[in-house]
């Protein structure tokens, strides 16, 4: 049975995304993804979907409703059925920075170089490559019949140290500079989004005028402007870029970073290529995660 899920209205950013587009970049193209992985892992498996289905990524309020069929809607895993015709308001996040509205059989939105969710930057794949606005109605995949509501603990650790492997242009910095990272108190910046995370705190001065050759870049890399700001870089991140490189984020702390609200306290802490690969495979253990691709 076809139906879809109309958008009522919205108070703040909402977005279609899915597990991204991977293997992309050399056309240009960023992984995209989920902001915080874990949150659309825990609001697609609710309703029986795998883990990166298309789902809502919403910044702040919306309401929602049902169109053409009953719907199982999970909001961060909490689980909602709605008749054809029903609304349902979802209020905005209160402790994390974003959530995640899955429907059973998932959002239809067309595919585009192999993923579904919204790449603004580029305005391609979502609903028609923009934010989702009052009046827009997504079609849905088809309804399934199994999964069941896993228990909703906090898979989010919000106020851990966030880790990080040093490098690769330590060397571009004095010891004292990288010793700041590690032991200074950075907060999120109110202008951080999917690009990267802006961090305000102490400057991490270089001395580099982006002489740097530019080259490819990954998810959770730590630039450093000329400024002396560190930016970690987003889901949506240029493919390339010079400026310098102090650090990278792991990848089974993605989520603890990207789910602190502006404002919220950061603190860095190394570990070795050894230690993050065992924390990732630990992570997609827990999470029901392919772990093949480890960082």
């Amino acid at each position: 049975m076809t139906g879809s899920l109309d958008i009522i209205s919205v108070g703040a950013p909402v977005t279609v995304q899915d597990a991204g587009r991977p293997g992309q970049m050399h056309h240009g193209v960023p992984p995209g993804g989920p902001l915080v992985p874990e949150l659309l892992a825990l609001a697609n498996r609710a309703v029986g979907n795998p883990h990166g289905t298309a789902a809502l990524e919403a910044f702040g309020r919306l309401e929602l409703r049902a169109r053409g069929r009953p719907l199982r809607v999970s909001v961060d895993g909490r689980v909602y059925t709605l008749t054809d015709g029903e609304s349902l308001p979802v209020s905005a996040p209160e402790t994390r920075s974003v959530r995640y509205v899955a429907v059973e059989g998932g959002l239809a939105v067309p595919e585009v170089l192999g993923g579904r969710g919204t790449l603004l930057v580029a305005k391609l794949g979502g609903h028609a490559g923009r934010l989702l606005r009052a009046g827009d109605a997504l079609p849905l995949g088809a309804a399934n019949t199994h999964g069941t509501a896993p228990t909703l603990d906090d898979r989010v650790d919000a106020v851990a140290p966030i880790r990080v492997t040093l490098g690769p242009d330590t060397h571009r910095f004095e010891p004292a500079t990288v010793a700041t990272l590690l032991s200074g108190a950075f907060t999120v910046s109110a202008s951080s989004d999917r690009v990267g995370m802006r961090l305000e705190g102490p400057a991490l001065t270089h001395g580099d005028e982006g002489a740097g050759t530019s080259r490819p870049m990954v998810r959770g890399a730590i630039q450093v402007t000329l400024s002396g700001t560190p930016i970690v870089l987003g889901p949506d991140h240029p493919t390339t870029g010079g400026y310098p490189l102090i650090a990278t984020v792991i990848r089974a702390d993605w989520g603890s970073l990207c789910a602190r609200r502006p404002g919220a306290p950061v603190r860095f802490q190394e570990v070795s290529l050894d230690e993050a690969r065992h924390a990732w495979r630990a992570f997609a253990m827990r999470m029901g995660l392919d772990n093949r691709h480890s960082p």
